[in-house]
């Protein structure tokens, strides 16, 4: 019936929900940026009237506006730069060259020093005249100067700008964490979990989240203030001074008249009012933008609930705009629709039945072209993890069979080339250091076979010398004659430094790469699909009335089952870098994989134990599946119900207890194997 509804009606995008619940979600974050925005302003506000000082369509209305703006230009930048996942590269040096190749890395630096310079723009144009921070000031009649004060603390935050953009592409802050429906313990509370999972999508449970990282916010703001302040001071006085003076009357000279020269002014322009100036400037500055960020990474990630129902329960059609969601090629898209398909899998009942009773829409049953397509979404990790092994993963060769498969070539090469001018009954070829070099060349240079006489004893005398007065020399500037070794040490204490962390190659990189693939890649997305998948098949006993579900249990326990062993050999058998100087293999993004896969099995499992055989699994692979979830309960009930089954399916008499016997001599063979 839904399915021929369907037919009838326009499917509409996933993305016709997805995009109103994100705009309403940026629109909040941009609320809390006013807010913050306004009480600046009234901090930076003179009070010498007080109706104005603080009346929003007044001087502190504008600066509101402008501050507002400052701030918005970041979530605006998160907007466009947003991504699902961590990123997934060898090493930070590697995300480093992938960055400059970036237009991102380009636009985020632009965008924070341009927002850092309207900033000061607007707070020098706030000031009075006693504070002495115009750009031209009049000394003498109407004889113009340059007030360095003005430049110093303009440049002072593009350089805050400048900082905050470096670290906002170091940090990955426009990473988005998307959240995982996991399903609750079986003896907890429903109703409260659900409650839970209601407010988790609240707007006021995310205030309060925002609320608690406050102090954080603050301390970390302080910090940056201090460091930011002390570092543009050294900056602008060694590097920028010059430059930046030179820059400016550029840009002054043709409004007013100023001197011709460029010569700096003899004293710096650090007093402690202007550096007192500088930290207020970077607290609020540093303040709008980190708090503005916390904001949106919290808001955009609210689970995809609108009114405590799923995001496509508005549409006509609802289950064709969740397929058309799950089949997105776009990442986010497809983690908010996985994401909404677990929710529905646990907590929304009306849609779990819509799902087993839609059997007549184009391409299969609804629950078919589900399972289709979260399965595909598993097997990519199966898939990656093969390629990996057949091509990418480190292998020591086997000197026998490179001989073996180079022997034929080698002696067509030999009887075709002229012969060397070396010994021909010599030892086989080892790997050479540096002093071996030294005196294989100084002992051919000496006697070389070729040559018609061998050197006078004198001249010999005088190689050997030679040979040994360049490994005194070797000896002398290494402390070793083994260069090969000293090269090695001198590369894994570099590592080892802090300059050597850029090219640390860790254990849980190399297995993020392999298992999420590359640029990025998400958890939730392969933790949401098992757990999707599990909780439909296991609340079909009671809610799918047509069985389609019931024939796709046995291929999901099996897959899931493979899955959980291909990802725990995998986790053994990565080899640890040698530039892995901690060594620890631990990854959290493993074991986010492996719990969800785990806990999805061992849901089906437990639902489907007693309708093993009419579900088409055997006593092997349920044995296997327990195996994989982690589950310590024994197979011997089970091996006992089947014995038992046997007993009476069998006719009376020796036949009957012969086929018994032998039943049972198998039970205690499978349990010695």
């Amino acid at each position: 019936m839904a399915g021929a509804t369907a037919a009838k009606v326009r499917v509409l995008p996933y993305k016709d929900f997805l995009q109103p619940a994100l705009q309403r979600r940026f629109a909040t974050s941009g609320l809390v940026i006013l807010v913050v925005a306004y009480l600046e302003a009234l901090l930076l506000a003179s009070w010498d009237s007080f109706l104005w000082a603080w009346f929003p369509l007044g001087p502190a209305g504008i600066r509101t506006f402008f501050f507002f703006l400052c701030g918005v230009l970041i979530i605006t930048l998160r907007i466009a730069q947003h991504h699902p996942g961590v990123r997934t590269t060898s090493s930070p040096f590697a995300t480093f060259l992938d960055s400059l190749r970036s237009f991102n890395t380009l636009e985020t630096i632009l965008t924070y020093a341009f927002s850092a310079w309207a900033f000061s723009q607007v707070y020098l144009w706030c000031l009075s005249e006693d504070a002495g921070l115009e750009y031209i000031s009049y000394y003498h009649a109407d004889r113009a100067r340059l007030n360095e004060k003005a430049v110093f603390l303009t440049t002072h935050c593009v350089l805050v700008g400048v900082w905050h953009g470096l670290r906002h592409l170091f940090s990955d802050v426009d990473r988005l964490h998307y959240g995982i429906a996991k399903p609750p313990p079986q003896d907890a509370d429903k109703m409260a979990d659900k409650k839970a999972n209601a407010d988790d999508g609240d707007f006021n449970t995310q205030l309060q989240k925002l609320a608690q990282k406050l102090p954080e916010i603050v301390v970390f703001t302080l910090t940056q203030a201090l460091t930011s302040t002390t570092a543009t001071m050294i900056t602008y006085s060694v590097f920028l001074r010059g430059f930046v003076w030179r820059f400016t009357m550029s840009l002054f000279r043709p409004v007013y008249n100023l001197p011709k020269t460029n010569m700096t002014p003899m004293t710096l322009p650090f007093s402690l009012t202007i550096i007192l100036r500088c930290l207020w400037t970077s607290v609020l500055l540093t303040f709008v933008w980190t708090l503005g960020n916390e904001a949106f990474s919290l808001f955009m990630v609210k689970n995809p609930l609108k009114n405590n129902k799923p995001l496509t329960s508005e549409s006509r059609d609802p289950n064709g705009s969740l397929l058309n969601g799950l089949k997105a090629k776009k990442l986010s898209i497809q983690c908010f629709a996985m994401w909404e398909l677990a929710y529905i899998a646990r907590d929304f009942p009306d849609r779990r039945k819509a799902i087993y009773e839609d059997i007549d829409r184009k391409n299969g049953p609804m629950w078919s072209q589900i399972y289709k397509i979260c399965i595909d979404v598993l097997k990519q990790i199966e898939t990656r993890i093969d390629n990996y092994e057949k091509y990418g993963k480190p292998t020591v060769p086997d000197p026998t069979l490179d001989l073996n498969r180079n022997r034929a070539p080698e002696k067509k090469r030999l009887s075709e080339t002229v012969p060397r001018d070396e010994e021909v009954f010599q030892p086989s070829p080892q790997r050479r250091g540096y002093r071996q070099a030294i005196e294989r060349t100084v002992g051919k240079i000496a006697t070389d076979p070729g040559q018609p006489s061998q050197l006078s004893p004198r001249a010999r005398k005088i190689a050997e010398f030679a040979k040994e007065e360049l490994i005194k020399a070797q000896k002398q500037a290494t402390g070793t004659d083994d260069t090969e070794g000293l090269a090695k040490d001198f590369a894994t204490k570099f590592v080892e430094s802090p300059f050597g962390w850029p090219f640390r190659q860790t254990y849980r990189r190399g297995v993020a790469k392999v298992l999420l693939g590359e640029p990025f890649g998400e958890v939730s997305l392969y933790a949401n699909a098992a757990f999707a998948l599990s909780g439909l098949a296991v609340r079909s006993l009671q809610e799918d009335k047509y069985g389609y579900v019931q024939r796709d249990v046995a291929g999901l326990v099996r897959t899931l089952t493979g899955l959980v062993r291909k990802v725990e050999g995998f986790r053994e058998g990565v080899v640890v870098s040698w530039t892995d100087v901690e060594g620890r293999r631990e990854s959290r993004e493993v074991e986010e994989i492996l719990e969800g896969l785990r806990w999805s099995l061992r849901g089906v499992v437990d639902g489907f134990g007693d309708y093993a055989r009419d579900v088409g699994l055997s006593l092997g692979d349920l044995r296997l599946a327990r195996e994989a979830a982690g589950v310590k309960k024994a197979v011997r009930e089970e091996e006992e119900k089947e014995v038992k089954g046997r007993r009476l399916r069998l006719a009376g008499g020796e036949t009957a207890a012969a086929g018994v016997k032998i039943t049972e001599e198998e039970v205690m063979g499978r349990r010695l194997r």
